[in-house]
C-alpha cells in the first residue's frame, strides 16, 4: 500500500517545486525596465546645469580682493589716484576723507574699483581727455630756477579732474633740453572752464629758443561729493605794480547744502593776458552753512610784469551724513 502512494505524494511536492522556480524568476526581468527608465530620467535633462552657470562667474565680482595701499611720506591724494587710475573724489569717498590736509604717513586706504565708484567714475587711459594749454609765462627766480605760469582750458565738453601739463624747453632745432609736468591748481574744472597751474625746473638750462605745452594727464570728472553752489563778491585787489598783490573778498553759500573744506585759486594776469602768478588757499572758514558766507584774503607775489586783472575760483565739499558738524577741519586763520 505505501508502495502504491509513495509516487502520488511525490508528484505535489514536486509541483510546488516547481511553483518557486517560477515564482524566483519572475521579478529579475520586471524591474530591469524600471532601473533603465530611472537612468535615462536623470541623465536626459542635460541642459539643467546652464541656469546655474552664472552664479560661480558672479562670485568674484561680488567679494572682489581689495587694495589697500599705504600713505608713503610725500604722498598726495592726486599722486595716488594717479597712480591707481582713479578718480579723487572716488578715492576721498571710498575712504570717508573729507579733508585732505588730515592724512597721516602709514594710514591705510581702500583703493575704489569701477564697480565699486559707479558709473560716473572716470577711468584713466594713456592718453588723457583733450584740453588746451594757454597764456604761459616764464620767470627766472633769484637761485637759478625757472617758473613756468599758465592755464588750460577744458574743452572736453566733460568735467575735468586730474588735469596737468608737459612743458618742454626746445633749443633752436626743436630738440629737447628739459622737461617737467605739474597739475593745475583746481581739482574739478567744468567744461568750458580754466584751472592755473605753476610749474617749476629746478635745473633749468641757461636758454632755450622755444617751449612746447601739451596736457599730460586728465580723466573725466566725478563730482561725487564736491559742491559748486559757491559764488565770490566784494573782490579787491591791492599791490604794488611788481612787489606782493593781495585779492580779498567774500564767498557765499547759496545751494541748498553745508559745504565743508572749501578752497579758492588766485590767478593773477598781465596786460597781455599772459599768467604771472597763481595760489591756492582756504577762506577765514572753510566750512559755510547753507545761506552763509566767509571772507578770504591771499597773497600772491607776481612773476613779470605789473597784474592787469585776476580771476578767483571756489569749490567745496558736501558735508557727509555721517559727518558730524565739530569733526571738520575748524576755520583756518
Amino acid at each position: 500500500m505505501s508502495r502504491i502512494l509513495l509516487p502520488f505524494l511525490l508528484v505535489p511536492l514536486l509541483l510546488g517545486g516547481c511553483g518557486q522556480v517560477i515564482t524566483r524568476v519572475e521579478p529579475s526581468p520586471t524591474p530591469t525596465p524600471t532601473l533603465e527608465v530611472v537612468i535615462l530620467a536623470t541623465t536626459k535633462p542635460t541642459a539643467t546645469p546652464a541656469p546655474y552657470t552664472p552664479a560661480p562667474t558672479s562670485t568674484p565680482t561680488i567679494t572682489p580682493t581689495p587694495i589697500i595701499y599705504q600713505i608713503q611720506r610725500g604722498d598726495s591724494l592726486l599722486q595716488i589716484a594717479s597712480q591707481f587710475g582713479v578718480s579723487v573724489q572716488g578715492l576721498q569717498d571710498a575712504n570717508g576723507i573729507t579733508d585732505p590736509r588730515t592724512l597721516q604717513i602709514g594710514q591705510e586706504l581702500v583703493i575704489p574699483r569701477e564697480v565699486e565708484v559707479g558709473s560716473g567714475t572716470p577711468t584713466a587711459t594713456a592718453t588723457p581727455l583733450p584740453f588746451t594749454v594757454h597764456n604761459v609765462s616764464f620767470s627766472h627766480t633769484p637761485l637759478g630756477g625757472l617758473w613756468c605760469f599758465g592755464e588750460i582750458l577744458n574743452e572736453t565738453g566733460l568735467d575735468l579732474e586730474q588735469a596737468g601739463v608737459w612743458i618742454d624747453l626746445l633749443d633752436e632745432k626743436g630738440e629737447v633740453l628739459a622737461s617737467a609736468q605739474e597739475y593745475v591748481q583746481i581739482d574739478l574744472i567744468a567744461s568750458g572752464a580754466r584751472a592755473p597751474f605753476a610749474l617749476r625746473f629746478t635745473n633749468p638750462p641757461r636758454s632755450f629758443a622755444s617751449y612746447s605745452a601739451r596736457p599730460w594727464v586728465g580723466v573725466r570728472g566725478y563730482v561725487g561729493n564736491y559742491y559748486r553752489d559757491l559764488a565770490v563778491g566784494e573782490l579787491v585787489g591791492v599791490g604794488e605794480r611788481y612787489a606782493a598783490y593781495r585779492v580779498s573778498g567774500v564767498i557765499a553759500n547759496f545751494g541748498p547744502e553745508d559745504t565743508i573744506g572749501v578752497t579758492l585759486t588766485v590767478t593773477l594776469y598781465d596786460a597781455l593776458g599772459r599768467v604771472i602768478g597763481t595760489r591756492r588757499g582756504v577762506p577765514e572758514h572753510n566750512v559755510i552753512p547753507r545761506g552763509g558766507q566767509t571772507s578770504f584774503s591771499l597773497e600772491l607775489t607776481p612773476s613779470g610784469g605789473p597784474v592787469d586783472t585776476f580771476r578767483v575760483e571756489v569749490l567745496g565739499r558736501r558735508l557727509l551724513p555721517s559727518t558730524a558738524p565739530d569733526s571738520v577741519a575748524t576755520p583756518a586763520s
